[in-house]
């Protein structure tokens, strides 16, 4: 299945003058921020070969987000890691979505979510889209710019704390990020409420005599 613009068209067609997509990366990490995207783009000029970003090789993701800037409307944000802790992964990825769409030069009249939900909060008319990013072309977008963002910073947080494989492994719970979590312990960037974070900090706390 590759995506196409019938969502869009849709809600052109039902009075919508400015469709935004959204999507977000870093759910599953064990460090850093959750990172969302909204775009949107333009019906005349949409780049050929947009998808899910996990489905695109780092290549091709960096060529689409290069064409992206250039021919579509773009805002990127992020929830923290205190977000994440404070409320849950779930909702800190509601929050960089909404964060997302609010950074947008021209606010959208209507969005499409990839996702089962709408996030709590969101006062713009919008439709979640269950795989949008392989559904739909302006979730897609997003899914590549949030991608790109976020390994950007993953890549200089690897350089603020190296040892972790953050600028490979971009903070997932890899063998050799497990490893180096042991060793060398949590940085304040690791998600504390997440299990395995949270084991070696309670089995640590346990070590202590």
């Amino acid at each position: 299945m590759e995506p196409d613009f019938e969502f869009e068209t849709a809600a052109y067609a039902a009075g919508a003058s400015r469709v935004a997509g959204v999507d977000e990366v870093g759910r599953g990490p064990l460090a850093g921020p959750v990172t969302a995207a909204a775009v949107v783009l333009d019906p005349a000029s949409i780049p050929e070969g947009l998808n899910d970003s996990k489905q695109l090789s780092i290549k091709k993701r960096v060529y689409l987000a290069e064409l992206l800037t250039d021919c579509a409307e773009i805002s990127v944000a992020h929830a923290s890691v205190e977000e994440i802790e404070q409320h849950n992964i779930l909702r800190a990825s509601h929050i960089a979505m909404m964060r997302a769409v609010a950074g947008l030069p021209d606010a959208p009249d209507y969005v499409l979510i990839d996702g089962s939900m709408i996030p709590r909060g969101m006062n713009i008319p919008a439709q979640p889209v269950v795989k949008g990013d392989t559904r739909c072309l302006s979730i897609s977008a997003a899914s590549i710019v949030a991608k790109i963002a976020r390994d950007k910073l993953m890549v200089d947080l690897a350089q603020q704390h190296p040892g972790y494989g953050w600028e490979t492994n971009m903070g997932y719970g890899s063998k050799s990020h497990m490893s180096a979590l042991q060793n060398l312990g949590p940085t304040p960037h690791h998600r504390r409420t997440f299990k395995p974070v949270h084991n070696i900090l309670y089995q640590d706390k346990n070590l202590k005599p």
